[in-house]
């Protein structure tokens, strides 16, 4: 819980698995009777009450003295653990739905995506891949050579991910069930015997993911010899692992089951999708000989899961509420550390109307994760069904997020280092300026954009908060500048996503076309003369950048009409800077001098 006033940042973080209730009641400044003489009224202080009860466990409470915002959340990952560092192309576009049809359907998907020119990087396969929703298996009539289907992928650097869920199908003719069971894998029920429950492929039983023995066993079924079909470029989901018991109370699992050590399931109910996370991103490192970074997604998560990978906010609907909802989630996640998350963009249920698709993409495509999905009971929706006006819309937003790449991936080198989110309430970058404090409909990216993604239908004008009365605001499209401690009405039609990039800042892009995760360029804001910022590169795709140094860190600076580019890290990559924009400048520049490898360019 993360609770926030002008002069200070403080947390409490409660560190307990178990079912847990939370009462928040304010109070506020003035809460005397009215009876009370005004002349005798005190004037309060408001107060927070907060009421903890879990169900079972001790009491483990920590509190975070912050007291800057940047300060809370480094206290937070020191406890917990920073944001892992994903490979660059989990920031790019995710296509996905349940399900795919065969290996004829993904490469057809994958081809319109090229004939529309719009960028992507992975395509997801849902359980229907599966041999009779056996996890690790392929179906043999729509998904016959699964390796080759990877390899042309590979082709054009993008790759694949496949569902894996916790439940394991009954089946003592399946050698991976009986591996399960016979190792001891499974979780019990209270009489001792494998607890049985209904999920996606009928009766299953559940793994016991809270025995080390189990996760080292799970992991190596990521092995490539032994995951027939496999290749290094699948990639993984851990879906339904809170875990997910259509037979059981609340859909989840009895909390009499018992698992390793004797310990029963309502103690750690919200650690268990957490150990599958854990045990899944092992085995693909392992599966890399640990050299290479592992992207794994996970629905259920604990304090701690930003170490592992990236979260989503689960099934939604396709409707404004639900797309109106996902920004304050994603900024909550991020509050507390889970820095990768992201909303499905569309709707998981029902047909979403074409304005509501496009408003999506452009609200997801301003979130970390940044997926399309849909449920196989829903219409097709690639971006290209839709109409020529809506295929270029999206195609226009997703453009964009790849160009912004760059940013993107320097923005999470900072999670992983000092444990700054990405996405920030405006209150982290404007502490002290109160009118931000309640403000859940638009955020900062990093420190230097400002998003204000349309969530209602029909708005031909949206009102933009623009913080900081010393600061000055430009609009990343049009170039406008806009002074700052105001509240800014914008018109705006189905083409219009509100970002606005503040003054004194270096924000770094990619120029050009690209069908996949693309090289970075840079690009330079600067309001009164000064401005500053990073770029972060490195391979994009091993751990190289940890054990090797083998990475690039270069800080801008401008003062006086300078821009010096400092570096730090030890990666040689063929990267270059084309084009340097300054707004802001007040008066035409006599000279430019480009000082490159020793050499003096003058223009």
């Amino acid at each position: 819980m993360v609770a926030h006033k002008p002069d200070r940042t403080l947390g409490v973080f409660w560190l307990n698995a178990s079912e847990t209730f939370i009462n928040i009641q304010y109070s506020p400044s003035d809460h005397q009777d009215d009876k009370t003489p005004p002349v005798k009224r005190r004037r309060a202080e408001p107060q927070t009450d907060v009421h903890w009860l879990s169900e079972s466990g001790m009491i483990d409470c920590m509190v975070l003295l912050g007291p800057s915002p940047q300060q809370l959340f480094a206290q937070y990952a020191q406890l917990t653990g920073y944001q892992a560092l994903p490979p660059l192309f989990a920031l790019g576009y995710h296509q996905c739905r349940w399900n795919y049809i065969d290996e004829a359907d993904v490469k057809s998907v994958d081809a319109g995506f090229d004939r529309h020119s719009i960028p992507y990087d992975v395509i997801w396969l849902d359980i229907e891949h599966t041999d009779g929703k056996r996890y690790f298996t392929w179906d043999p009539v729509h998904f016959p050579e699964p390796a080759k289907l990877q390899q042309h992928l590979e082709k054009k650097n993008r790759k694949l991910v496949i569902i894996s869920d916790p439940h394991i199908k009954v089946d003592p003719s399946w050698s991976l069930y009986c591996e399960a069971r016979d190792g001891g894998h499974f979780v019990k029920d209270r009489e001792g015997q494998i607890f049985k429950g209904s999920c996606w492929p009928g009766e299953s039983s559940y793994l016991d993911f809270s025995s080390s023995a189990t996760r080292a066993w799970y992991s190596r079924c990521f092995s490539l010899d032994k995951y027939k079909g496999s290749t290094p470029l699948l990639f993984v989901w851990n879906d339904m692992n809170e875990p997910s018991v259509f037979s059981g109370p609340e859909l989840t699992m009895l909390k009499d089951a018992v698992h390793c050590g004797d310990w029963e399931h309502r103690d750690l109910h919200n650690l268990y999708g957490f150990y599958q996370h854990m045990a899944t991103v092992e085995g693909l490192i392992t599966r890399s000989g640990g050299l290479e970074r592992p992207f794994v997604l996970s629905r259920s998560f604990f304090a701690g899961s930003q170490r592992l990978g990236a979260v989503w906010t689960g099934d939604n609907v396709a409707n404004w509420e639900y797309l109106k909802i996902s920004v304050p989630m994603v900024l909550s996640l991020s509050l507390a550390g889970i820095a990768f998350c992201g909303a499905d963009v569309g709707g998981f249920i029902q047909d979403p109307e074409p304005e509501l698709l496009v408003r999506w993409y452009q609200a997801g495509a301003l979130q970390p994760f940044f997926r399309g999905h849909s449920a196989n009971v829903t219409n097709r929706r690639e971006p290209w069904l839709f109409g020529d006006e809506v295929t270029a819309a999206i195609r226009t937003v997703i453009q964009q997020r790849y160009s912004l790449l760059p940013y993107w991936y320097t923005l999470f080198h900072q999670a992983h280092t000092s444990a700054l989110p990405p996405l920030r309430p405006l209150w982290v970058e404007f502490p002290e300026e109160e009118s931000t404090f309640s403000v859940d409909s638009q955020y900062m990216l990093g420190g230097a954009l400002l998003a204000c993604p349309v969530t209602e239908p029909g708005i031909q004008e949206i009102k933009v908060l623009l913080p900081g009365s010393d600061d000055i605001w430009y609009d990343i499209h049009s170039a406008l500048v806009y002074k700052g401690g105001r509240t800014l009405s914008l018109p705006v039609t189905l083409d219009t996503v509100p970002v606005f990039q503040r003054g004194g800042s270096v924000v770094c892009r990619s120029v050009g076309s690209c069908s996949c995760t693309a090289d970075p360029d840079c690009n330079l804001l600067s309001p009164q003369g000064t401005a500053d910022g990073e770029l972060y590169l490195d391979d994009g795709h091993s751990f190289r950048y940890r054990d090797r140094k083998a990475f690039c860190l270069r800080r801008f600076s401008m003062l006086s009409g300078r821009l010096p580019a400092g570096e730090e890290g030890t990666f040689d990559c063929n990267t270059v800077i084309q084009s340097v924009t300054l707004l802001g400048v007040k008066s035409k520049p006599s000279a430019v001098i480009v000082h490159a490898s020793g050499k003096e360019i003058w223009h």
